[in-house]
């Protein structure tokens, strides 16, 4: 008996089995749960990763800055399950212009792609798929802390900041009708992700000497089951949260 036992969950962000993602999704199914996942662009490529998985989940196609995809997704869920208990966030994505350190420099129109793709899209996503949450449940977007600056992350810490604050006011104003929404900040890993952004061993290179735990940058599964467990019914009271699963990093000093 696992912990997500009869719910049905939405895995947004799944590209390789290194990704915190794909390991959401396994310890979704580990814990009984059926879960449908989303994949965008390179879709043969999500459908290939997902048959790694316990159980090969069915894959939707979604551009959440795209009105029609959003529009069709609750129908297009309804094909494989009849509702949704969690949905999960984790997408993002800012120009190479807006990272490396180009902040002063960096354009409005790469700012706005930043915060639409991986801020306001909480919101889209949220909105699109709420249709099939009739008995409330749990929204859970992966973050990485912005309330400091770090090197070379420029606008994507920006637009991260735009992603907490969206999560709550999502709070707000979906409690009413049972659904939480929280956040997972999880210290640097060695996803493809974290790889496109240029000078990413700069920012992650102390991680591990700084966190009191210490932090393994190639294993997501810490940061996957703390979202398995915002995902379950063990935090019926909780939302509006960011829980930090990064070692410690973020409560110490120099």
């Amino acid at each position: 008996m696992g912990i997500l036992d009869g719910k049905r969950i939405l895995v947004t962000g799944v590209i390789t089995d290194s990704s915190i993602a794909y390991h959401v999704a396994r310890l979704c199914q580990e814990q009984g749960a059926t879960v449908v996942l989303t994949g965008y662009g390179r879709l043969s490529l999500v459908e290939r990763i997902a048959k790694r998985l316990p159980e090969a989940p069915p894959v939707l196609e979604l551009d959440v800055t795209d009105t029609g995809h959003l529009d069709s997704l609750a129908d297009r869920i309804r094909e494989h399950v009849d509702g949704i208990d969690g949905i999960v966030h984790s997408i993002g994505f800012t120009p190479q212009d807006a990272l490396g350190g180009n902040f002063l420099n960096t354009k409005w129109e790469d700012v706005a792609t930043a915060m639409h793709t991986s801020a306001y899209s909480l919101k889209a996503l949220t909105m699109a798929v709420l249709p099939l949450m009739k008995d409330g449940g749990s929204v859970v977007a992966m973050d990485f802390d912005a309330t400091v600056a770090y090197p070379v992350y420029d606008w994507m810490g920006v637009a991260k900041a735009g992603l907490e604050a969206t999560s709550r006011y999502l709070a707000r104003y979906l409690g009413e009708q049972r659904v939480r929404v929280n956040l997972v900040s999880a210290g640097p890993l060695s996803t493809m992700a974290a790889r496109s952004i240029p000078g990413f061993g700069e920012l992650a290179k102390e991680w591990p000497q700084r966190a009191p735990l210490g932090w393994d940058m190639s294993d997501p599964e810490p940061a996957a089951r703390a979202v398995v467990a915002l995902l379950s019914d063990w935090f019926p009271a909780t939302t509006g949260e960011l829980v930090h699963v990064d070692g410690g990093f973020h409560a110490m000093g120099a």
